[in-house]
């Protein structure tokens, strides 16, 4: 009986190893640098830090060139971007590159009024006073409950990089500024 119990709990810290492995993070930059021989971005942060993604046969770009036919989807060095990205061992993998600006996210200022990420909503209110309410990606639900998004609460302030789909706004990603 005590095989049976010691299996598994073994089994339960595995699983446990494995969903904390499909974590999504997410870090807002400039693609520096490209390396199809590797397969790798790297993208910049304002602070200066540097992180290196793969770049997966199945990763999802938005905003760039969807027609083009290299596997980058039209992004190169000096692209804005947010990049959504798994880790495993010691390799980031991207899942999700949205490009930012032209053809690609945009992107307001404001400070939080209302966060519900249950219910996948956030509502900022602008320097005019305008209060624009915008539906949370399951990414973006992801990086709100997340140590990034700490100090995102009411109040803060945050710039919003988001979508429009059918009139309604889609937040992808969001920082405090």
């Amino acid at each position: 009986m005590k095989t049976i119990g010691n299996v598994i709990l073994a089994l339960m810290l595995i699983a446990t190893v494995y969903a904390a492995e499909d974590v999504v993070s997410a870090v807002h930059g400039v693609i520096t640098k490209i390396d199809s021989g590797t397969k790798t971005i790297v993208v910049k942060t304002t602070d200066g830090t540097e992180h290196s993604l793969h770049f997966a046969a199945k990763t999802t770009v938005h905003g760039a060139d969807a027609s083009a036919k290299d596997s980058w989807h039209g992004l190169k060095e000096g692209t804005e971007v947010v990049a959504h990205y798994t880790t495993r061992g010691a390799e980031d993998t991207t899942v999700e590159i949205d490009k930012v600006g032209k053809d690609g996210l945009k992107a307001t200022d404001g400070a939080i009024k209302d966060i519900d990420r249950g219910g996948k909503t956030l509502v900022v209110k602008t320097a005019d006073g305008t209060e624009e309410t915008f539906r949370l990606t399951g990414h973006a639900t992801e990086d709100a409950g997340k140590d990034m998004a700490r100090g995102t609460e009411k109040g803060s302030k945050v710039t919003v990089y988001y979508t429009e789909d059918a009139g309604k706004k889609v937040a992808h990603f969001f920082e405090k500024i």
